[in-house]
């Protein structure tokens, strides 16, 4: 015989039990990353710290899920995504990819800004480029969570350059933000904004002497078979946010706030002791191969003077000349 009070309470079981189901898997928060490079990257090793810390700092239930060797685009999408709050929620990234929404963040990565890493160290943990976080999270929703980076930039040349006179003249590739040619020209270099696939065949038919950049690049793309001679400038140590979409952020309880937060600046932490020591390591190898000849350059400590007015002009143009004060006196 159908016993009706006996299926009714089976189903009124039934949908309690998928409530729960749903409640249950509703309660996790999905994170989702996104990285440049592959497993073995600085960047993307960061993440999985941060990832680590957050999870060992929070008792609720997150997961994260990590997009790899750019499967998302470059970074300039990564910047679309975090500000519309979509597709990612947390990645790393270099400044001037987010100066369109908030065109004071490239100060980060003006040339000479830091005078060695202890400043660089230093100006990162301090809280120093508080008003740079404001500015990105006001205007384009992205809010900065943690520090990475750490490589340094030096000179590579085809032919020794290992003072002012040497300098003086030498025809060399820079990025193509214009504070970066302005401060080579300050230097008496000859400075030209050339696509970075142009740049191993423009050193081998003399078209330039050099560029700048990390050991990494160099070792990776082979650059040292037609500029071999380096020379420790030194004249940038990179700074690599971790950021969040703020769309996110201010959807996440307050104690997944604070684990985000305090995770963040720890990742960032791990991320410039990383990627600094990677930097030497790599400069190393290529020492020990023959690949390389590395010089000191010369009265450095000009470099840093004959370059003050240019800072003071790029840094009043962003209406930053009170943090790069700040930055200065770190």
């Amino acid at each position: 015989m159908f016993n009706f009070k006996s299926t009714a309470a089976f189903a009124v079981g039934a949908i309690a039990a998928t409530a729960m189901m749903a409640t249950s898997v509703s309660a996790e928060t999905a994170l989702r990353g996104a990285s440049l490079f592959d497993e073995e990257h600085a960047y993307t090793k960061t993440l999985r710290e941060f990832e680590r810390l957050v999870t060992e700092n929070y008792d609720g239930d997150v997961s994260f899920d990590v997009s790899l060797n750019g499967e998302l685009g470059d970074e300039s999408d990564f910047v679309t995504f975090l500000q519309q709050g979509v597709a990612i929620d947390y990645a790393v990234m270099a400044p001037s990819n987010m100066a369109t929404f908030a065109p004071s963040i490239p100060l980060m990565d003006m040339p000479f800004l830091f005078r060695d890493l202890d400043h660089w160290n230093t100006a990162l943990s301090s809280g120093v480029m508080a008003p740079l976080e404001a500015e990105l999270l006001e205007k384009a929703n992205i809010r900065i969570i943690g520090y990475a980076g750490g490589g340094v930039r030096n000179l590579a040349s085809a032919k020794p350059i290992g003072n002012l006179e040497e300098l003086t003249g030498h025809k060399m590739r820079v990025m193509g933000a214009p504070i970066q040619a302005k401060t080579f020209a300050a230097l008496q270099a000859s400075p030209a904004a050339i696509a970075y696939n142009e740049v191993y065949n423009a050193i081998q038919t003399g078209v330039i002497g050099g560029f700048e950049n990390e050991a990494a690049s160099i070792q990776n793309l082979k650059f040292y078979e037609v500029a071999p001679n380096i020379t420790l400038t030194r004249h940038a140590i990179t700074v690599r946010p971790l950021v969040m979409s703020e769309s996110t952020f201010s959807k996440l309880d307050a104690d997944l706030q604070a684990a985000v937060l305090k995770a963040g600046a720890e990742a960032g932490a791990f991320g410039r002791e990383l990627e600094s020591r990677q930097d030497g390591e790599k400069m190393q190898e290529m020492i020990d191969a023959g690949q390389v000849m590395v010089q000191e350059f010369e009265g450095r400590d000009k470099l840093l003077e004959m370059v003050i007015p240019v800072q003071d002009a790029y840094a009043a143009e962003l209406g930053a000349t009170e943090l790069l004060n700040a930055i200065r006196a770190q």
